[in-house]
């Protein structure tokens, strides 16, 4: 009873206040500022040069780990030992994780593309005309469509910058081959090393082999492909077909697949198993993936379908005659 006692008054005891906001409450958390000031000096001077947001918070992970070891004043314990002691009593996190970002809701404009402050981003050309919702986050945007993603890009700084992605925009180029060739898309894939040597290969060839619009269309329907297959797969699908003279998409989705099965993987994008043990390529390259498949198929045990009755459900009356 005593200790009950004894900490019912110690909680009474205890007389929660607020400091004053601003610079009016600046000294009553000197020691929260000056831990601001330690980090700037000792992490942060000088400024750190990394490629992106990630690589920053990865060596701020760094920065809290050898912080660790380190008292702050006459303390006794290490601020590692400090906050083990106080992490049982913290609250749990939430499982939904908080949004930072912005919510905005643009209109997707003729040209498939959204205005997101003073920068414009690309969204498939499907959505034209539908109205979006976008978050404008620190370093990306992304954009949804009711509760799907349909795309996301990093964030743009410079007044009337573009991010323009040719997948966007391949349903149209099928219908229109001409525009690729000079098309913001398409220069912006070069830039980012999206469209390869090898795609430019391709290219190449089948508008030597089929001419200039089949062969850009050929070129389309290999850039569909990565919708469903990884990039390198693909590129070693056109290396390989380059190898054989072959300029359809066919060939190239076979071979991409192949490749991946060498490697001991799904060839697809979205799965999640692993082939156990790496699949052994035909003989002989195919020029299509239906005889690839054919090839592949069991054979089929099933007898076949009896005509005895045939007539007599002829001759059934139906609902009218009834």
């Amino acid at each position: 009873m005593r200790q009950k006692y004894a900490q019912l008054n110690l909680i009474n005891s205890i007389t929660p206040f607020y400091c004053e906001p601003g610079l009016r409450g600046a000294h009553e958390k000197g020691g929260v500022e000056g831990q601001v000031g330690y980090w700037r000096r000792n992490y942060l001077t000088p400024v750190p040069r990394v490629d992106s947001l990630d690589e920053l918070n990865g060596a701020f992970a760094q920065f809290e780990q050898a912080e660790e070891n380190r008292r702050i004043g006459m303390r006794i314990r290490t601020i590692g030992q400090d906050f083990a002691r106080e992490a049982p009593l913290l609250l749990p996190l939430p499982e939904a994780p908080f949004e930072t970002g912005l919510a905005l809701n643009p209109r997707v404009d003729r040209y498939g593309m959204v205005a997101v402050r003073v920068c414009r981003y690309s969204v498939p050309v499907r959505f034209i005309g539908r109205t979006v919702h976008v978050l404008l986050r620190s370093n990306e945007v992304v954009v949804f469509h009711g509760r799907t993603e349909i795309a996301r890009h990093l964030r743009l700084t410079t007044n009337g910058a573009e991010r323009v992605v040719l997948d966007h925009f391949l349903e149209v180029l099928l219908a229109r081959p001409g525009a690729l060739a000079g098309s913001e898309a398409l220069d912006q894939a070069r830039r980012e090393g999206t469209f390869t040597t090898a795609h430019e290969a391709f290219w190449s060839t089948a508008k030597h082999a089929l001419g200039e619009t089949e062969g850009t269309k050929a070129l389309v329907h290999v850039l569909l492909l990565h919708r469903h297959l990884k990039h390198r797969d693909v590129v070693a699908g056109i290396h390989a077909a380059l190898a054989v003279g072959a300029c359809t998409a066919d060939v190239i989705a076979l071979e991409a697949r192949k490749a991946a099965e060498m490697e001991g993987r799904s060839p697809t994008v979205t799965a999640t198993t692993v082939l156990s043990e790496p699949v052994a390529p035909p003989d002989l390259p195919l020029p299509s993936l239906t005889e690839h498949r054919a090839t592949r198929l069991p054979a089929d045990q099933r007898p076949l379908p009896a005509l005895e009755r045939w007539d007599q459900l002829l001759h059934r009356p139906g609902r009218e005659s009834r």
